[in-house]
């Protein structure tokens, strides 16, 4: 079965790990070089197994565009959001044997080294992924 792993982060998150402070602390380049090395780490650790289908960082919230309907016509709007802080930082897809090995998994992301301010408030979101209409049906 496969499942995604989401991870989270807000554009001050994002400004913080730039080395910018914007309301919250920013990353000192140790701290930011420690992240790094973690995310290899597990990456390789999860292609190793053969659990990892694919993983991808997403760029910051500023950078993201929006698409929504009014009147039948398409409706873009520039982000981040107003409405919310925390969007998509990142996945993973892995293939294992249950749901309780992919929560395993995603686990294993609160041993990320990270300022104490965004270890407090991490998360990561685990879904299986469907593969036909039938299941969403299920």
């Amino acid at each position: 079965m496969k499942y995604m792993i989401l991870t989270y982060a807000s554009q001050q998150d994002y400004d913080g790990m730039a080395g910018q402070a914007s309301g919250k602390p920013a990353w000192s380049a140790e701290e930011f070089a420690a992240m790094g090395a973690f995310m290899e780490a597990f990456n390789k650790d999860l292609a190793d197994s053969g659990e990892l289908v694919e993983t991808r960082g997403l760029a910051a919230p500023v950078h993201t565009r929006r698409i929504g309907g009014q009147g039948g016509a398409p409706v873009v709007t520039d982000g981040p959001y107003a409405e919310t802080q925390e969007v998509l930082a990142g996945y993973w897809i892995v293939e294992c044997e249950s749901f309780d090995r992919a929560t395993e998994i995603a686990a294993r992301l609160g041993e990320c080294p990270a300022p104490a301010h965004v270890a407090a408030t991490a998360y990561a979101d685990i879904r299986p992924i469907t593969e036909s209409r039938e299941e969403l049906e299920g």
